[in-house]
């Protein structure tokens, strides 16, 4: 059985487990990774989803997304959820596609490996399962897998022919909470609960990642590049919401920010809810609808203004970009649509007050700004409700 070192332990995050219950109720899983590459000003995002995983039904499948330079994309899909795997008690996932297969005249079918892994006999078929990363590369031509310290994968776009190849290692710095302390859910104690869906949590705030990405043959290599991780899950689907998220300032390297807020329903009524999360030097500042006052005006695109006040902390967010940002596929009750919008070159201002007395201002260029769902005609000024 799979066993997290015990400096994992203290920063893994409720909910970084897999959450299908196994029914075949309306539902899905999301996962995030990111790496930011200052020294190309360059970030790439890769998002993994898994819906209704009992299979059979019209949305059943995978889907592997990946925006790289400049805001650029690549989209796969993974249609087969027997080729899915993931762990219940910590981050570990990963889809296979195409693979080495026997042809059907040795008795085998599209995706049964041919060549035997480590410990088992030629001709064994090989339940998905995570894999040794020389064995992944030999025997995975399509798919990715991650955990919390490794992430590895590749994919090839047949629409517009792009390909990506990619494998980093991660040392985490914050999970979501105070380093040394147990971690929190970021939508706090309740969001175990069915009745407040999706579900949100960032996995790690902040980490350090080592290793290589190959985009279109350009090949990006870095050692201890900004890395980041969260997720979402759950069976019901937010009206809108919005995303500011940043682990790579001018000249502060132990400062990450995550924000946002939406529109989501609780039982039989809507609510709309926003938080700000700043970890910046071995510090957790957290502003969340139970202990602050959020606020924010949000345009259908490039700007996105946040306040939020506490009894002892304030702070303010101001997000920009003039570039026109990209379509992003997520989960809708209609399955993947294109109803989201991200850059991940924009700009950002952050300032952190105590008591009216400033203690950090911070700027950024490679900033991931994000819109969702609708309706976007017109500025989205609230607070929690």
């Amino acid at each position: 059985m799979f066993k997290l070192p015990h400096q994992l332990k203290t920063l893994q995050t409720p909910h970084s487990g897999y959450h299908w219950d196994g029914s075949d109720r309306r539902f899905f899983e999301g996962w995030y990774y990111r790496v930011t590459l200052p020294e190309h000003r360059q970030t790439f995002a890769f998002m993994y989803s898994i819906e209704d995983p009992k299979g059979g039904k019209l949305h059943s499948g995978g889907s592997a997304q990946i925006l790289g330079p400049n805001d650029e994309y690549i989209c796969r899909s993974f249609p087969d959820m027997k080729k899915f795997w993931a762990w219940r008690d910590s981050l570990g996932l990963g889809h296979w596609g195409k693979t080495e297969w026997l042809p059907p005249w040795q008795g085998g079918r599209e995706g049964d490996l041919l060549k035997p892994f480590q410990g088992g006999q030629e001709g064994d078929l090989l339940k998905p399962r995570y894999l040794p990363p020389e064995e992944f590369t030999s025997h995975i031509q399509q798919g990715y897998q991650g955990t919390a310290k490794f992430h590895q994968g590749s994919l090839h776009d047949p629409g517009t022919g792009h390909t990506a190849r990619w494998q980093y290692e991660i040392q985490p710095v914050y999970g979501w909470g105070n380093p040394g302390q147990p971690q929190q859910s970021t939508a706090g104690f309740f969001s175990f609960l069915q009745i407040f869906e999706p579900g949100w949590q960032i996995l790690m705030a902040h980490g350090l990642a080592t290793g290589w990405i190959e985009w279109n043959g350009k090949r990006y290599e870095f050692t201890n590049a900004p890395a980041y991780a969260e997720k979402n899950w759950g069976g019901a689907f937010p009206q809108r919401w919005f995303w500011l998220n940043c682990n790579c300032f001018d000249g502060e390297p132990d400062l990450a920010l995550t924000a946002g807020g939406g529109r989501r329903g609780v039982l039989w009524w809507m609510e709309s809810v926003a938080m700000v999360g700043i970890h910046y030097q071995g510090k957790f500042y957290e502003f969340v609808p139970w202990n602050s006052q959020v606020t924010w005006q949000i345009e259908p695109w490039g700007k996105w203004l946040m306040q939020a006040k506490n009894s002892q902390y304030e702070v303010e967010l101001l997000g920009t970009t003039d570039l026109p940002g990209t379509p992003l596929r997520a989960p809708t009750r209609d399955g993947m649509q294109f109803v989201c919008r991200d850059t991940m070159l924009g700009n950002l201002t952050l300032e952190l007050r105590e008591k009216s007395q400033t203690i950090l201002k911070a700027t950024s260029s490679l900033c991931g700004l994000e819109i969702g769902g609708s309706p976007w005609e017109q500025p989205w000024l609230s607070k929690s409700d």
